[in-house]
């Protein structure tokens, strides 16, 4: 198989997040999504498809941020730099964002969600500043992916998702076993009686 190299900019559109004021509350508890990197950060799945607020169309309109459309990578570019997820809905996002939306005719999303991650530590050394670091749109453009056919793509992505799946159970799994012990206990307890 042949790998083809590509600036992230030649397969994708990024575009930048915003914040409404929040001072105004007509910004604020509407009906269009907005996430934050706090709501990436809280998140165990690679899917997202609400944050923790809400905006109104007045609010988005305020601060003129982007509708990034579903099935594309959210990606936080500071504070920190290198959470993602893939948007399931119609979604805003603050100004911590980069969002990469993707050519799906060139790109898998699954499959470049993964590519990232895998290389996020590339991506977060794009990161400058001095207050904090932040990747810029541009360096964002220019960083570099190698990718093969759109087909080879969808076979490793879904490698990779059924892995994740299957953590996802066992994490759920886990989590549970506590109430199930204490439900046996229970029972245990009542046949002894």
């Amino acid at each position: 198989m042949v790998l083809k190299k590509y600036k992230l900019g030649e397969i994708a559109d990024i575009v930048n997040g915003a914040t409404p004021s929040t001072s105004c509350e007509e910004n604020y508890d509407g009906d269009i999504v907005w996430i934050t990197p706090k709501d990436l950060s809280e998140q165990k799945s690679k899917y997202i498809e609400q944050g923790s607020r809400n905006i109104t169309q007045k609010g988005r309109t305020s601060c003129s941020v982007q509708m990034i459309p579903a099935y594309n990578i959210l990606m936080s570019s500071r504070a920190p730099i290198g959470l993602l997820a893939i948007n399931k809905t119609d979604c805003c996002t603050n100004q911590g964002f980069k969002n990469i939306v993707i050519d799906k005719s060139i790109c898998d999303v699954d499959y470049l969600y993964y590519y990232l991650k895998y290389h996020i530590k590339e991506v977060e050394a794009l990161g400058s500043g001095t207050t904090f670091k932040e990747v810029s749109k541009a360096s964002l453009q220019q960083f570099e992916i190698a990718i093969q056919t759109l087909e080879f793509q969808k076979r490793i992505a879904s490698v990779l998702s059924n892995i994740d799946h299957k953590i996802e159970l066992n994490r759920v799994i886990n989590q549970n076993l506590p109430k199930l012990a204490h439900s046996l206990r229970v029972v245990e307890v009542r046949h002894a009686a």
